[in-house]
């Protein structure tokens, strides 16, 4: 008898490394009793996730490696289309006035909120079909990521239980990224706002909501709207491969002194007001390949996708929406 005891409260307690389905309702008990804990209501708990599943298609998609790895300039010509150029360009004429307001309160020009658009969800379009409390529990309860993912499964369920979006289940992506903006519940709890001023805040719907929320996530991370996420550049002569990542940070003046170039040549431009910004050399498939120096701002973008293949299609995307001038 004590042993069948110690392998319930195993099973309650324990999330297993590359769990199968058949534990999901023990560990969905001992949740139950860890997010109440929290402070999430028990009688909320048992409605909602009374219908939480365990979702082997998650578990699939959460173990996938690619066959191999693709180039930068292979990823580049996937998401960068001349449809979506086209497309986003329309959409900033469409929504130019609500995006003027976005930008001026938040800091953020309006060609990077709708580049993020675009790459996440192709503006809106593609935001996940899932169930994102059941694959939140599913990811949580298969072990590799346990404590992450049961951290922002409760974070769904606040969102819930405060009814900010006025429905009973959210919708997402596999991993659990939500809405038009593509955030985790966490970045939710911090970073999304109300832009339309109705009292709530809903990414999902609200256009206002969403482009306010993409601002004030870069803003809160530190955009500065004074300085270019990067640009395009080559090189006069070989640089040692130590003086290439987005970490070493190096005035713009010595990476003139030190042949760094616009491609097509001509000397790198020095900001109007005298100023001397720091830059780093990037290059998304190694030294030697298609090379970006780039701002400050761009590490902002690898706080929302941490791959340089996604910020530096974001920041060449922003430049086609709005082209430099």
């Amino acid at each position: 008898m004590r042993h069948v005891v110690l392998v319930i409260v195993f099973l309650l307690s324990a999330t297993p490394a590359l769990a199968d389905e058949a534990g999901f309702p023990y560990w969905l008990q001992g949740f139950k009793q860890r997010a109440a804990y929290e402070g999430l209501s028990q009688t909320f708990l048992n409605r909602t996730l009374a219908g939480v599943e365990y979702l082997p298609r998650v578990i699939e998609l959460d173990r996938k490696q690619p066959e191999h790895k693709i180039t930068f300039t292979k990823y580049k010509k996937n998401v960068i289309t001349t449809q979506r150029i086209e497309q986003g360009q329309a959409l900033m004429r469409t929504h130019a006035h609500l995006l003027a307001q976005v930008e001026s309160r938040f800091g953020v020009p309006r060609q990077y909120i709708v580049a993020l658009w675009g790459i996440e969800t192709s503006y809106g379009k593609v935001t996940g079909g899932f169930d994102v409390v059941s694959s939140l529990a599913t990811l949580a309860y298969e072990g590799r990521r346990s404590e992450f993912f049961e951290k922002e499964l409760i974070g769904a369920l606040r969102i819930l239980q405060a009814g900010h979006t006025g429905t009973q289940t959210l919708s997402g992506s596999w991993a659990g990224a939500m809405g038009q903006c593509q955030f985790m519940p966490s970045s939710y709890h911090k970073y999304a706002v109300d832009g339309d001023g109705d009292g709530d805040t809903d990414i999902w719907n609200s256009l206002p909501d969403v482009f306010a929320s993409m601002a004030n996530y870069l803003r809160t991370e530190g955009w500065n709207p004074d300085i270019r996420w990067g640009r395009a550049v080559s090189l006069r002569h070989d640089l040692p491969e130590t003086y290439y990542g987005r970490d070493n940070m190096r005035p713009l003046s010595e990476w003139r002194q030190r042949g760094v170039q616009l491609p097509g040549g001509g000397a790198l431009p020095m900001p109007s007001d005298g100023s001397n910004p720091k830059a780093a050399l990037v290059a998304p498939d190694g030294p030697g390949s298609q090379t970006f120096l780039v701002y400050e701002n761009y590490n902002v973008i690898m706080h929302w996708n941490r791959s340089t293949y996604f910020a530096t299609s974001v920041g060449l995307l922003a430049d086609a929406l709005a082209p430099a001038r």
